[in-house]
Protein backbone atom coordinates (compact mmCIF):
# COMPACT_ATOMS: atom_id res chain seq x y z
CA UNK A 1 0.00 0.00 0.00
CA UNK A 2 1.71 3.15 -0.87
CA UNK A 3 0.62 6.92 0.12
CA UNK A 4 -0.54 8.84 -3.08
CA UNK A 5 -1.18 12.10 -2.08
CA UNK A 6 -2.30 14.39 -5.23
CA UNK A 7 -1.57 17.92 -4.27
CA UNK A 8 -3.43 19.15 -7.77
CA UNK A 9 -6.78 17.85 -6.14
CA UNK A 10 -5.68 18.95 -3.02
CA UNK A 11 -5.67 22.76 -4.64
CA UNK A 12 -8.93 22.22 -6.52
CA UNK A 13 -10.91 21.15 -3.17
CA UNK A 14 -9.58 23.38 -0.98
CA UNK A 15 -11.40 26.57 -1.93
CA UNK A 16 -14.56 24.09 -2.19
CA UNK A 17 -14.16 22.98 1.43
CA UNK A 18 -12.67 26.68 2.57
CA UNK A 19 -16.59 27.64 1.78
CA UNK A 20 -17.83 24.86 4.05
CA UNK A 21 -15.59 26.08 6.74
CA UNK A 22 -17.49 29.17 6.67
CA UNK A 23 -21.02 27.62 6.99
CA UNK A 24 -19.60 25.85 9.83
CA UNK A 25 -18.51 28.22 11.69
CA UNK A 26 -21.97 30.07 11.00
CA UNK A 27 -23.95 26.68 12.33
CA UNK A 28 -21.50 26.58 15.51
CA UNK A 29 -21.73 30.38 16.29
CA UNK A 30 -25.59 30.26 16.01
CA UNK A 31 -26.09 27.26 18.00
CA UNK A 32 -23.87 28.43 20.52
CA UNK A 33 -25.59 32.10 20.61
CA UNK A 34 -28.77 29.81 21.25
CA UNK A 35 -27.47 27.35 23.42
CA UNK A 36 -25.67 30.85 26.01
CA UNK A 37 -28.78 32.31 26.25
CA UNK A 38 -31.07 29.36 27.14
CA UNK A 39 -28.87 28.22 29.10
CA UNK A 40 -29.18 30.75 31.31
CA UNK A 41 -32.56 30.52 31.33
CA UNK A 42 -32.47 26.89 32.18
CA UNK A 43 -29.85 27.72 35.24
CA UNK A 44 -32.27 30.24 36.76
CA UNK A 45 -35.08 28.37 36.17
CA UNK A 46 -33.67 25.58 38.20
CA UNK A 47 -33.81 27.90 41.09
CA UNK A 48 -37.25 29.46 41.36
CA UNK A 49 -39.06 28.74 44.08
CA UNK A 50 -41.88 27.28 42.39
CA UNK A 51 -40.90 23.53 42.76
CA UNK A 52 -43.16 22.00 39.93
CA UNK A 53 -41.06 24.20 37.34
CA UNK A 54 -37.82 23.57 38.78
CA UNK A 55 -37.99 19.89 38.59
CA UNK A 56 -39.51 19.80 35.26
CA UNK A 57 -36.78 21.97 34.15
CA UNK A 58 -34.49 19.56 35.72
CA UNK A 59 -35.52 16.48 34.56
CA UNK A 60 -35.22 18.19 31.02
CA UNK A 61 -31.45 19.22 31.38
CA UNK A 62 -31.21 15.50 32.14
CA UNK A 63 -32.70 14.27 29.35
CA UNK A 64 -30.71 16.08 27.26
CA UNK A 65 -27.55 15.60 28.68
CA UNK A 66 -28.25 11.78 28.62
CA UNK A 67 -29.73 11.16 25.15
CA UNK A 68 -26.86 12.16 21.51
CA UNK A 69 -27.19 14.90 19.33
CA UNK A 70 -27.55 13.25 16.46
CA UNK A 71 -30.69 11.82 17.82
CA UNK A 72 -32.22 15.08 19.06
CA UNK A 73 -31.21 16.65 15.34
CA UNK A 74 -33.16 13.76 13.85
CA UNK A 75 -36.36 14.66 16.22
CA UNK A 76 -36.14 17.87 15.38
CA UNK A 77 -36.06 18.09 11.63
CA UNK A 78 -38.35 14.48 10.93
CA UNK A 79 -40.52 14.53 13.54
CA UNK A 80 -41.27 18.47 13.57
CA UNK A 81 -43.48 17.75 10.76
CA UNK A 82 -45.84 15.53 12.18
CA UNK A 83 -46.83 18.15 14.54
CA UNK A 84 -46.67 21.13 12.11
CA UNK A 85 -43.14 22.32 12.41
CA UNK A 86 -41.50 22.40 9.13
CA UNK A 87 -38.11 23.75 9.54
CA UNK A 88 -35.19 23.84 7.14
CA UNK A 89 -31.79 21.50 7.80
CA UNK A 90 -30.04 24.96 8.92
CA UNK A 91 -32.81 25.82 11.19
CA UNK A 92 -33.28 22.59 12.62
CA UNK A 93 -29.45 22.08 13.29
CA UNK A 94 -28.93 25.14 15.09
CA UNK A 95 -32.26 24.54 16.92
CA UNK A 96 -31.08 21.03 17.87
CA UNK A 97 -27.32 22.22 18.61
CA UNK A 98 -28.42 25.06 20.65
CA UNK A 99 -31.18 23.25 22.49
CA UNK A 100 -28.03 19.96 23.51
CA UNK A 101 -25.84 21.96 24.61
CA UNK A 102 -27.89 24.85 26.63
CA UNK A 103 -28.25 22.07 28.82
CA UNK A 104 -24.49 21.39 29.69
CA UNK A 105 -24.29 25.27 29.44
CA UNK A 106 -27.05 25.49 32.43
CA UNK A 107 -25.07 23.03 34.65
CA UNK A 108 -22.08 25.45 34.02
CA UNK A 109 -23.82 28.42 35.27
CA UNK A 110 -25.47 26.72 38.03
CA UNK A 111 -21.39 25.80 39.06
CA UNK A 112 -20.73 29.21 38.55
CA UNK A 113 -23.86 30.96 40.57
CA UNK A 114 -23.54 28.37 43.39
CA UNK A 115 -19.66 29.54 43.88
CA UNK A 116 -20.94 32.81 44.83
CA UNK A 117 -20.22 33.65 48.14
CA UNK A 118 -23.49 33.24 50.64
CA UNK A 119 -22.84 36.66 52.41
CA UNK A 120 -23.45 38.25 48.50
CA UNK A 121 -27.01 37.03 48.63
CA UNK A 122 -28.15 38.49 52.18
CA UNK A 123 -26.21 41.68 51.25
CA UNK A 124 -28.56 41.55 48.46
CA UNK A 125 -31.35 40.87 50.43
CA UNK A 126 -30.08 43.27 53.15
CA UNK A 127 -30.50 46.34 50.98
CA UNK A 128 -34.21 44.95 49.41
CA UNK A 129 -32.73 44.35 45.96
CA UNK A 130 -35.32 42.96 43.72
CA UNK A 131 -34.36 39.25 42.50
CA UNK A 132 -33.91 40.66 39.32
CA UNK A 133 -31.65 42.88 40.10
CA UNK A 134 -29.66 40.38 42.05
CA UNK A 135 -29.09 38.11 39.74
CA UNK A 136 -28.48 40.52 36.66
CA UNK A 137 -26.61 43.08 38.84
CA UNK A 138 -24.47 41.28 41.41
CA UNK A 139 -24.80 37.53 41.19
CA UNK A 140 -24.34 36.58 37.29
CA UNK A 141 -21.40 38.77 37.22
CA UNK A 142 -19.09 37.30 39.75
CA UNK A 143 -20.17 33.78 38.43
CA UNK A 144 -19.65 34.20 34.73
CA UNK A 145 -15.38 34.85 35.60
CA UNK A 146 -15.25 31.15 36.90
CA UNK A 147 -17.54 29.96 33.94
CA UNK A 148 -15.78 31.00 31.40
CA UNK A 149 -13.17 28.28 30.94
CA UNK A 150 -16.18 25.67 30.64
CA UNK A 151 -17.94 27.58 28.15
CA UNK A 152 -15.26 27.88 26.59
CA UNK A 153 -14.76 24.45 25.89
CA UNK A 154 -18.32 23.81 24.76
CA UNK A 155 -17.61 26.19 22.39
CA UNK A 156 -15.24 23.84 21.31
CA UNK A 157 -16.84 21.01 21.20
CA UNK A 158 -20.36 22.62 19.14
CA UNK A 159 -17.57 23.16 16.73
CA UNK A 160 -16.55 19.49 16.69
CA UNK A 161 -19.80 18.22 16.76
CA UNK A 162 -21.19 20.48 13.72
CA UNK A 163 -20.37 17.44 11.28
CA UNK A 164 -23.23 15.59 12.63
CA UNK A 165 -25.64 18.39 10.66
CA UNK A 166 -24.91 16.42 7.27
CA UNK A 167 -27.06 13.81 8.32
CA UNK A 168 -29.78 16.23 7.29
CA UNK A 169 -28.38 17.30 4.51
CA UNK A 170 -26.84 21.16 6.09
CA UNK A 171 -23.34 21.90 3.69
CA UNK A 172 -21.21 22.25 6.29
CA UNK A 173 -17.46 20.74 6.05
CA UNK A 174 -18.05 17.12 6.46
CA UNK A 175 -20.50 17.12 4.01
CA UNK A 176 -18.48 18.66 1.55
CA UNK A 177 -15.86 16.32 2.24
CA UNK A 178 -17.95 13.50 1.69
CA UNK A 179 -19.22 14.75 -1.21
CA UNK A 180 -15.83 15.57 -2.67
CA UNK A 181 -15.20 12.07 -1.87
CA UNK A 182 -17.90 10.80 -3.29
CA UNK A 183 -17.61 12.45 -6.81
CA UNK A 184 -13.61 11.87 -7.21
CA UNK A 185 -13.20 8.52 -5.45
CA UNK A 186 -10.90 9.95 -3.20
CA UNK A 187 -11.20 10.38 0.39
CA UNK A 188 -7.33 10.82 1.69
CA UNK A 189 -7.16 14.37 0.86
CA UNK A 190 -10.34 15.79 1.91
CA UNK A 191 -10.91 14.20 4.55
CA UNK A 192 -7.16 14.89 5.72
CA UNK A 193 -8.12 18.83 5.35
CA UNK A 194 -10.79 18.50 7.16
CA UNK A 195 -9.08 17.41 10.25
CA UNK A 196 -6.21 20.02 9.62
CA UNK A 197 -8.92 22.44 9.21
CA UNK A 198 -10.75 21.68 12.39
CA UNK A 199 -7.50 21.21 14.20
CA UNK A 200 -6.26 24.82 12.89
CA UNK A 201 -9.60 26.47 14.31
CA UNK A 202 -9.86 24.46 17.30
CA UNK A 203 -6.21 25.09 19.32
CA UNK A 204 -6.39 28.72 18.88
CA UNK A 205 -9.93 29.48 19.77
CA UNK A 206 -8.98 27.37 22.98
CA UNK A 207 -6.06 29.33 23.54
CA UNK A 208 -8.26 32.46 22.75
CA UNK A 209 -10.41 31.48 25.90
CA UNK A 210 -8.00 30.96 27.98
CA UNK A 211 -6.75 34.32 27.11
CA UNK A 212 -9.99 35.80 27.95
CA UNK A 213 -10.40 34.35 30.72
CA UNK A 214 -7.73 35.59 32.43
CA UNK A 215 -8.09 39.14 31.16
CA UNK A 216 -11.53 39.12 32.93
CA UNK A 217 -10.16 37.55 35.98
CA UNK A 218 -7.86 40.52 35.91
CA UNK A 219 -10.16 42.85 35.55
CA UNK A 220 -12.66 41.62 37.72
CA UNK A 221 -9.26 41.38 40.54
CA UNK A 222 -9.80 38.00 41.22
Amino acid sequence: MSFDWKWDFTWEILPRLLAATVNTLIAAGAGYAIAVVLGLVLALAQRTPWKPLTLIVREFVEFIRSTPLVLQIFFVFYVGPQFGIRLSPWTSGMIAIGLHYSAYLSEVYRAGIDAVPRGQWEACRAINLSTRDTYFRVIIPQALPPSIAGMGNYLVGIFKDTPMLSVIGVAELMHAANAIGAENYRFLEPYTLVGLIFLAISLPTAGLVRLFEGWVRRKMGM
